[in-house]
């Protein structure tokens, strides 16, 4: 495939859409923040809110996700993704049996997540306790175990506070993601003098590194947050000849924060 066509395939894909729309990570243009969440079993429903993060220490991000679990609501009270839009299509199978979120509460008690289909169809909720409160801590659901009867799921139900409450709660969330996806840190550093050539790339790629920046390792990724290539950066060339043609996204992870480009492979 010559580079022309990857330009018009990438250019198709970007205006269609990808099947599915994560890594959800509630950043100013990217996925989840404007998203139509819909609370319900929560009392008078205050609405999802997309507020800085309160601490910074281990979730970098500079948007997440709060909900305010009232004391009259439901243990089950939670918020929902619109059926139709916001995460697209997702297929769970072996292959990617996982979802993960990061979570930041004042309480332990179950995180809940449930995938359901455009029909309403779905299997109960998986549900996960935090171990830590007043501080960021990511959890992991193994849907593994279940029998997901090769169903397409186009909704995600969170449930962030799963338990009888005696007072308001506040949980925040964020960084969802969906098998082995990554999510880009928010420590990005500017830094324009480093390039990847040749840029498109049929074989082999090198780093431009002038100010001699300390790159640590990379990782490659592709249009759907999947790393499909990693590893300790080592001064030399990035072999890319196990990747098909397309258009990726590559991280480096230096001494004092990531870099991220984009990178063309014919």
């Amino acid at each position: 495939m010559n580079k022309i066509t990857l330009l018009i395939a990438f250019t198709f894909l970007c205006i269609i859409g990808f099947a599915q729309n994560a890594p959800i990570t509630f950043e100013d243009g990217e996925y989840g923040a404007d998203w139509s969440w819909k609370t319900f079993e929560n009392d008078d429903d205050p609405a999802l809110e997309i507020v800085d993060n309160p601490d910074k220490t281990t979730n970098t991000s500079n948007k997440v996700a709060k909900f305010t679990s009232r004391e009259n609501g439901n243990p089950y009270a939670g918020c929902e993704t619109l059926h139709g839009s916001d995460i697209g299509e997702y297929t769970m199978n072996t292959n990617n049996p996982t979802v993960t979120i990061m979570v930041y509460k004042t309480v332990i008690s179950d995180v809940g997540i449930k995938l359901v289909t455009a029909t309403g169809w779905a299997k109960p909720e998986l549900k996960v306790a935090n171990t830590k409160i007043n501080e960021w801590e990511k959890i992991t659901f193994d849907f593994s175990t279940v029998d997901h009867e090769n169903m397409t799921y186009d909704q995600l139900v969170i449930f962030p506070d799963f338990k009888d409450r005696s007072q308001d709660n506040v949980s925040y969330f964020d960084n969802i993601t969906f098998g082995d996806q990554e999510v880009n840190s928010t420590e990005v550093i500017e830094n324009s003098k480093v390039k990847i050539y040749p840029n498109p790339s049929t074989d082999k790629i090198k780093i431009y590194n002038p100010n001699g920046l300390d790159i640590e390792s990379f990782s490659i990724m592709n249009f759907q947050g999947q790393i499909v290539k990693s590893s300790e950066y080592t001064n030399g060339q990035i072999d890319i000849t196990d990747l098909v043609s397309g258009l990726y996204s590559i991280k480096l992870r230096t001494s004092e924060g990531f870099i991220n480009q984009k990178i063309l492979i014919d």
